[in-house]
């Protein structure tokens, strides 16, 4: 949640386009919707097998897993937008 505040921040800062908001926002929205199931999957198989158990394991490191990739498209959606800005930001230093 705090990246999200931080790169909705840095969107209005940029003033960033329409089209780089949409898919800032799916990005943020990916992300959260991953975490989401993966908090209501290790909840049910906790409900249904409390101890430990290897195929519980494997369920939940598949869903922690998926939240993971999640994080890496959303990672790569925002340096898509942000880079560019930065380079123009950071220019003045290196001529």
């Amino acid at each position: 949640m705090f990246l999200a505040l931080i790169v909705t921040i840095m969107g209005f800062l940029f003033q960033i386009t329409s089209t780089q908001w949409m898919f800032q926002i799916f990005a943020i929205g990916l992300v959260l919707t991953a975490e989401g199931l993966n908090s209501a999957i290790e909840a049910v198989a906790d409900f249904i097998h409390p101890d430990y158990h290897v195929k519980i394991g494997h369920i939940k490191d598949i869903a922690a897993g998926s939240v993971f990739f999640a994080a890496v498209i959303a990672s790569i959606i925002g340096l898509i937008i942000y880079v560019p800005y930065f380079v123009l930001l950071l220019e003045p230093l290196f001529v």
